[in-house]
């Protein structure tokens, strides 16, 4: 069985091939709903699109194993590359274009490791480049 570790909380949890990120951290007792830089973290456990990938605060980094999750889908390519006026959940892509995923919408097929919230960095590198 695949190994998920989430690298924020320092925990570390075997799920069953297939099984995507939200539901592996929802059995792990992770917040996957971490808001831009936390903010919101505690209204968005409750005010989301219950893995229907429109909302967005679900987003994580895949640190490790992105090999071993799902291509992206139409709703993770709407989410960060096909919206008119982008929404701070996928201002979050900015500078993490290979690794960041909707974590309702990307299936484990093997071992990964994740950042939950990603970072906000208005002022990084990648940003207005």
């Amino acid at each position: 069985m695949p190994t998920v570790k989430f690298i924020n909380e320092k925990k570390e949890i075997e799920v069953p091939a297939g099984t995507d990120i939200r539901h592996a951290a929802l059995m792990a007792g992770v917040n996957i709903y971490q808001g831009i830089n936390g903010f919101g973290a505690t209204i968005n456990k409750f005010i989301n699109c219950h893995g229907l990938g429109c909302c967005g605060t679900c987003s994580v980094n895949v640190l490790k194993g992105m090999e071993n999750t799902t291509e992206p889908g139409m709703m993770e390519r709407m989410k960060y590359k096909g919206l008119p006026i982008p929404d701070l959940a996928c201002m979050q892509y900015i500078g993490n274009e290979a690794t960041m995923r909707l974590s309702c919408k990307t299936k484990i097929t093997g071992d990964i490791e994740v950042e939950t919230g990603p970072r906000l960095n208005l002022f990084g590198d990648n940003f207005f480049s």
